[in-house]
């Protein structure tokens, strides 16, 4: 008799179930399940937000006070159980707060995606012609930086030298002394010769010009990074965290070249590494053959 109650109550389970999964397919269109894609790949983004930042080892102190919380709220421990409980009240406050870095950074990302190249000002408003006139400049720039990375490397002088890109560094530019000069690797050694008064700063480009130079990065907060690295290594990962821009650094102790780019650092380049790299990064990475197939005509290039 035990036997067949069970069993009935195992079929009025699965009955109900299936009628309540019927009733949702009925009332199911294509707006839920747009809704149900754009939920899932937000939480997607958002663990892969939390996975590739500091921002994992906070959850788990978020989930361990949730966890105390809930336990004191179960035995009933009424002065942790109020405390808790005002406290995450005002948490999303406190979240805004712990992870406004994580959250400039995606925000950031955003802005630097297709769709935000396609809202930019400067793509609605910009000419054609003066694009043209700065990926010429922009190569000049990279010439010239080469030479002189080059040159460094032999002689050890140090330098440190912002690529800006989407992200506008007009903070890190006000930390300087604006010069919006035409790139030439003369210019550049100047600025980083050991008695000038630029050399200890980061020189930033623009546009394809050198625009300032003195200037100040930030350091970057990560524990993981080799303690053999100096300022001028921690100071291009700080800026290659928060920005898209690309930094060449030469070390004064090895005379190594290095790229920070996107939070990471690759080092060990040559003349002829470098060279390809920053045209990689920098000469429309967006693939555009059109754009490149003009600079090589007006440089009699085939």
């Amino acid at each position: 008799m035990m036997t067949l109650n069970v069993f009935d109550s195992i079929s009025k389970f699965f009955t109900n179930l299936f009628t309540a999964l019927s009733s949702v397919i009925k009332r199911f269109t294509y707006k839920d399940a747009i809704d149900i894609i754009l939920l899932a790949i937000l939480i997607y983004a958002l663990i892969r937000l939390i996975r590739e930042t500091r921002a994992a080892q906070l959850l788990k102190g978020l989930v361990i006070l949730l966890l105390m919380y809930l336990l004191s709220y179960t035995l009933k421990l009424y002065m942790m159980s109020t405390l808790f409980s005002y406290f995450f009240q005002f948490s999303w406050v406190a979240l805004l707060i712990v992870f406004q870095p994580e959250i400039r950074s995606a925000l950031e990302r955003m802005g630097r995606s297709k769709m935000g190249r396609t809202l930019s000002i400067s793509t609605i408003v910009g000419s054609r012609t003066e694009e043209d006139e700065e990926l010429l400049n922009l190569h000049s720039a990279i010439n010239a930086v080469v030479s002189v990375a080059a040159q460094f490397q032999r002689d050890k002088v140090g330098a440190l030298i912002v690529f800006e890109r989407e992200t506008k560094l007009g903070e890190i530019i006000g930390t300087g002394t604006i010069i919006n000069a035409e790139p030439s690797a003369p210019l550049i050694g100047n600025i980083f010769f050991n008695k000038a008064p630029l050399h200890d700063g980061a020189m930033v480009i623009r546009g394809g010009m050198v625009y300032a130079a003195g200037c100040i990065l930030p350091l970057t907060s990560r524990d993981d990074v080799n303690y053999e690295l100096g300022t001028r290594h921690r100071a291009a990962l700080g800026l290659s965290e928060n920005s898209d821009a690309v930094i060449v650094i030469v070390s004064e102790e090895t005379g190594q070249i290095s790229i920070a780019f996107n939070g990471a650092l690759t080092r060990d380049y040559t003349r002829e590494t470098l060279s390809a790299q920053l045209q990689k990064l920098l000469i429309n990475p967006s693939g555009n053959e059109e754009r490149r197939g003009l600079w090589r005509v007006k440089n009699g290039k085939k």
